[in-house]
């Protein structure tokens, strides 16, 4: 049999095999069809010289959308749903692999290795970005800035998956944890992002002269304490009324000139 012949056999089965599980054929592990053909998943590798790419083409160039999204994206939102509803410690590899339909050795080709994936659920579902644009603009009003954080920040915290909030209770359950490792890896950034934006303000004699750190914990603290409190004791609070209540309380905390309330408020 040529090897035209056997990758057209193989393309055959691996239809078949979605088919039979309700899948895209990208859906499907290697190692599954590999099975179904009676042979190693190394030897399936192999014949498909050694990429799974050559496979999706032939079913492609075959008239059939080999479908799926890339590895990475769906090992970032299946690792996402499993932090959220386990919490972080206990989510292995091997977990994450089951639920986006691939193989561990694909997440650490992918990742290199779980900090490395969990890192990057981070940067995907937490406020990060969020903060970093919202930082951005020294010149807009300090009060919209201001309104702007918590509403947005407590969006993403409540939003599912619960990405953040899962990771924020690693870090207080456990300081040395992976949580606080990623913690550490881009607090730089938020540092460098809102120290900027509060050194403007200082600048500008909008707010009083304050260490940088004492001015993020006073801007976020209030916020991460309700929504770690939320699911027990603080549900009864309207959301929006809280970010109200936060904003014109850091206004007034910090704010070189009075502020009764806030834009809307």
């Amino acid at each position: 049999m040529s090897s035209a012949d056997e990758l057209a056999d193989l393309v055959a089965l691996a239809i078949q095999v979605a088919e039979e599980r309700g899948r895209d054929v990208s859906d499907v592990p290697i190692a599954t069809i590999a099975q179904a053909a009676g042979m190693s998943r190394s030897t399936l590798v192999r014949r498909l010289n050694g990429s799974r790419q050559t496979l999706d083409d032939a079913v492609r160039a075959a008239g059939i959308d080999p479908g799926g999204r890339p590895v990475r994206v769906r090992a970032i939102e299946a690792a996402a749903c499993l932090v959220s509803e386990q919490g972080l410690a206990t989510v292995t590899l091997e977990a994450v692999a089951e639920a986006a339909n691939c193989s561990v050795h694909s997440l650490y080709s992918i990742f290199g290795s779980r900090d490395e994936l969990f890192a990057a659920v981070y940067e995907r579902y937490s406020p990060l970005n969020d903060m970093l644009r919202i930082a951005k603009d020294p010149s807009a009003p300090l009060e919209r800035t201001v309104a702007d954080f918590y509403r947005t920040t407590a969006a993403t915290l409540t939003r599912e998956p619960r990405v953040a909030a899962a990771m924020l209770s690693d870090v207080l359950g456990n300081p040395r944890g992976i949580a606080t490792r990623i913690f550490a890896r881009y607090f730089p950034r938020v540092r460098a992002a809102m120290g900027n934006y509060f050194e403007a303000q200082v600048k500008a004699g909008r707010i009083r002269d304050m260490p940088v750190p004492l001015l993020m914990q006073q801007l976020a603290g209030p916020l991460l304490a309700h929504i770690l409190m939320r699911p027990a004791a603080a549900r009864e609070v309207d959301l929006e009324q809280a970010c109200a209540v936060f904003t014109s309380t850091f206004l007034r905390a910090v704010a070189n000139h009075p502020y009764n309330d806030v834009e809307g408020g």
